[in-house]
């Protein structure tokens, strides 16, 4: 069963920093670290990713943050003909290179399907990985499964750019009057708005 937000909360750790600029949340390996064990549930991979014992190492963060440039370049492939968000518009990976990385991490761990149907709900396939994968390759390869599916299923239709001044949010749209991805970026993007108003009023 696929987890979209997964994929989602691996593009969106390229952020705005609260400043004008951008943050990364995977700058360095404690960054990584952090974030796999806050996403260890639905890493259905190695158990030592749902424990303390996983510290990524600078090769794991290179590993990571190169499959979440090839996400983010096909994210923004999906939102065309809209504009990519900011944070990507300067530096997309090709879109070929991209599906060439996100498809080599996806083959790395082969998979089986294993039928799950949990008491009171209806029956989902899940893929386990087959063989002994070092713990790296195991956490690429759920990683770009979940774009796999993400990027290759219904919701793709919904992912949107968050226009509001300042963000560099990808997001889901939720209903069909929604603009931004969230509440504080609706009101952000409100007030700059009239402020442009005002301003072309305000002109002699």
């Amino acid at each position: 069963m696929a987890d979209h937000s997964l994929v989602l909360d691996l593009a969106l750790t390229v952020r705005h920093d609260g400043h004008g600029g951008v943050a990364d949340d995977l700058s360095g390996p404690e960054g990584l670290t952090a974030w796999v064990r806050e996403h260890a549930a639905a890493l259905d991979v190695d158990p030592d990713l749902r424990t303390d014992g996983f510290t990524a190492d600078d090769d794991a963060l290179a590993a990571v943050r190169a499959l979440r440039a090839a996400v983010r370049a096909l994210f923004a492939r999906a939102v065309r003909p809209g504009p990519p968000s900011p944070a990507d518009a300067q530096r997309l990976l090709p879109v070929e290179t991209a599906l060439e990385l996100l498809n080599a991490a996806a083959a790395a761990v082969p998979t089986v399907p294993r039928l799950a149907w949990p008491e009171g709900a209806g029956p989902y396939a899940v893929h386990h990985g087959t063989g002994t994968p070092d713990t790296v390759t195991a956490l690429r390869a759920a990683l770009a499964r979940a774009a796999v599916d993400f990027l290759a299923g219904p919701d793709r239709a919904r992912l949107r750019v968050c226009h509001a001044p300042r963000c560099v949010r990808y997001f889901l749209k939720e209903h069909p009057r929604q603009e931004w991805c969230g509440p504080s970026c609706g009101n952000r993007a409100r007030v700059a708005r009239h402020q442009r108003r005002h301003r072309l009023h305000a002109e002699p």
